[in-house]
């Protein structure tokens, strides 16, 4: 875990174990995701967290009509909520999963709850994720150049208009090391 930043772990959420084996990466990039579906601040992070992963080790359906085969765990490895909480996903060591098809070998993928196609990124979600990605920049010596949207690494909205507008002021951060 990045050091200095408050995470709810897997074991706090009570997370189940992976249902199929993963393979293992070493983080070079930083990738951005949005979840896509409207901000809801009247659920827990671990009621998220749960749900995500229920619905990520299943066969499921994805709202364009395609069926998602199963994935080992919860795709991505941060999930931060509407209130700015950020709950441990998938365990860094392991390449997360995506809907499309980019290999994300390498990237530590963050992902925002909300649409951010018709919502805005919360003050709280914010500065959550420039905290967090300060610090796994630092401790992966990761520079602001290899921080992307979803949408840089394949044909898809997310991370949404109003998130992806922000990659510019993440990098310039990132590439300063200060808040």
């Amino acid at each position: 875990m990045p050091k200095g930043v408050p995470v709810v772990t897997r074991a706090q959420w009570e997370a189940l174990e992976p249902v199929l084996p993963m393979k293992t990466h070493v983080p070079q990039k930083i990738t951005i995701h949005h979840t896509a579906t409207k901000q809801n601040a009247s659920r827990t992070l671990e009621q998220k967290l749960k749900a995500l992963q229920k619905f990520s080790v299943e066969r499921s359906p994805l709202s364009d009509g395609r069926i998602k085969e199963p994935w080992a765990d919860v795709p991505y490895h941060f999930y931060i909520s509407v209130d700015g909480i950020i709950g441990e996903g998938r365990q860094l060591q392991y390449v997360g999963d995506s809907n499309t098809p980019y290999d994300p070998s390498g990237h530590v993928l963050i992902v925002l709850e909300g649409n951010f196609n018709n919502e805005k990124v919360t003050e709280a979600q914010l500065k959550s994720l420039k905290t967090l990605m300060l610090a796994v920049a630092k401790r992966w010596k990761i520079s602001g150049d290899n921080i992307s949207g979803h949408k840089d690494n394949a044909t898809t909205a997310c991370p949404g208009e109003d998130l992806y507008q922000l990659l510019p002021e993440l990098r310039a951060m990132v590439n300063s090391g200060k808040l």
